[in-house]
């Protein structure tokens, strides 16, 4: 249900300190602002720092079969990552209006670009050596890795600010969220 009076274009309902919101709109648009850099900084924790690194340390798993594992795992990831973006972006539209120079916007847009410039230009890259390899055409190993890891610490530090702007900017400045509003 839509908070009365809470749109792009007007004023937010106080907060419990008696101030607003600089963020209004939809109750789901708002919503999403929090959930889905969360649930985006998740989903890399838990591939890319977790289950990629460890995936190479089980016994039985040869490069190749890591390597085919992992470009399922990372395409899936990607496909993921490219919703969450939009999902991301319409929810900033509907709360903040027109794109601007608000710090929320300029995060969002950051999360954004590092995604593409990830999936756009470094994936092929890695695809390419990945299928060298699996050619035996390639011992494996390469800088593209670590640009990608790069790419992914560039994420997780642009969500990571998403999310505590966010948070800022949907609860407010200076309210307990835990204390009931006073009549």
């Amino acid at each position: 249900m839509d908070t009365p009076g809470a749109g792009p274009h007007r004023t937010p309902r106080p907060t419990a300190a008696g101030t607003a919101p600089p963020v209004g709109g939809p109750l789901w648009a708002r919503t999403a602002l929090l959930v889905v850099p969360a649930v985006w900084l998740g989903l890399i924790v838990g591939i890319s720092l977790i289950e990629a690194p460890l995936k190479f340390t089980a016994p039985g798993i040869t490069i190749p079969l890591g390597l085919g594992i992992g470009r399922r795992v990372f395409l899936a990831m990607n496909i993921v990552e490219v919703v969450l973006a939009v999902l991301l972006l319409v929810a900033l539209w509907r709360c903040l209006g027109r794109p601007g120079r608000q710090r929320l916007w300029t995060l969002g847009w950051a999360a954004t670009a590092v995604l593409v410039v990830k999936v756009a230009v470094i994936r092929p890259f890695l695809n390419e050596r990945t299928d060298a390899v699996l050619a035996g055409e390639f011992e494996g190993g390469s800088v593209t890795h670590y640009v990608y890891v790069g790419a992914e610490v560039l994420l997780i530090l642009a969500l990571g600010a998403l999310l505590l702007a966010a948070a800022r900017a949907v609860v407010g400045p200076g309210t307990d969220p835990g204390t009931a509003p006073r009549s």
